[in-house]
């Protein structure tokens, strides 16, 4: 299917893992200005908070904190200001603190996405740098507690765990772009692949509609992929973009996207932040905080 999309900003870098705030301002990374930025309709696009490193995504959490993936690298991009592989908090006022580095005495390789499941803490996907080719970083699943104090989930193989959400069943369900699988991890621990995407379909970020259905940015694909819970193909949204992740709002989806980039520039400022009605709500999203 197709939908009349309206572009609000664009030459915004690399935007990624959107969240919204109360006041209707969307947040989201610009990983190659090591920042998280605002936009709303009246200001445009201002920097929110400057994180350094390459921040990857962005979470609201219900203390009113932003808590942010952040990783030193960007496939081939080496942050100027480094951090290193991390979750960080940025207070409303634009203070940014770091608050883990490490899951049960393991270094971070570089925090990707993140969620908030049902029992308020952070779900977040560790992948290290995109590096198909040589694909050099194992993958992880982590958590981190209320206190702050992040544990592995799962040891994954050299995978790449990309975007990941929470079910209301207390499922955690997360994509890895190497392999263009979906799994899907119960509270007991079980753990089922329930969808392959198709090539040319590599899987970045998403999110849950009312339905249950999963919207998935595939980024070489021109567009987001739509799985029904059970793992079926349901449908296809072309964007003629290369979306990265996106996030509801009532019926609007808010996409970010790479844009069309040139390959010889390690760090194109080409970005754009892409608003389309798609006639279905997402799921709410779940919420916590970190003490």
């Amino acid at each position: 299917m197709r939908k009349p999309l309206t572009v609000l900003a664009e030459g915004i870098g690399q935007p990624e893992g959107p969240c919204i705030l109360p006041d209707g301002r969307v947040v989201f990374t610009n990983t190659y200005r090591s920042e998280i930025v605002a936009w709303d309709p009246k200001q445009g696009v201002r920097q929110y908070a400057y994180t350094g490193g390459a921040p990857n995504a962005c979470l609201l959490g219900d203390d009113g904190n932003v808590y942010i993936a952040n990783c030193p690298t960007a496939g081939d991009w080496i942050a100027p200001d480094r951090r290193p592989a991390c979750i960080q908090r940025a207070t409303p006022a634009g203070k940014v603190e770091i608050i883990a580095t490490s899951a049960d005495g393991v270094a971070l390789d570089g925090a990707n996405d993140l969620c908030f499941g049902p029992d308020g803490r952070i779900y977040f996907t560790d992948s290290g740098d995109y590096a198909p080719q040589t694909r050099h970083h194992p993958g992880r699943v982590c958590v981190l507690a209320h206190n702050g104090t992040a544990h592995i989930l799962e040891e994954l193989d050299h995978t790449y765990p990309n975007g990941i959400v929470a079910e209301t069943d207390g499922a955690i369900v997360w994509v890895e772009s190497y392999t263009r699988r979906m799994i899907r991890r119960r509270p007991d621990g079980t753990k089922t692949v329930i969808h392959t995407f198709p090539d040319g379909h590599i899987p970045d970020g998403f999110k849950i509609d009312a339905h249950g259905n999963f919207w998935v940015t595939t980024v070489t694909s021109g567009g987001i992929d739509i799985v029904s819970r059970d793992g079926a193909a349901l449908d296809f949204l072309a964007l003629d973009a290369v979306p990265l992740n996106c996030i509801f709002d009532g019926t609007s989806l808010y996409v970010a996207d790479f844009g069309q980039a040139d390959p010889a520039d390690v760090a194109p400022m080409v970005g754009r932040l892409l608003r389309v009605d798609v006639g279905v709500r997402g799921m709410p999203l779940f919420s916590g905080a970190v003490s």
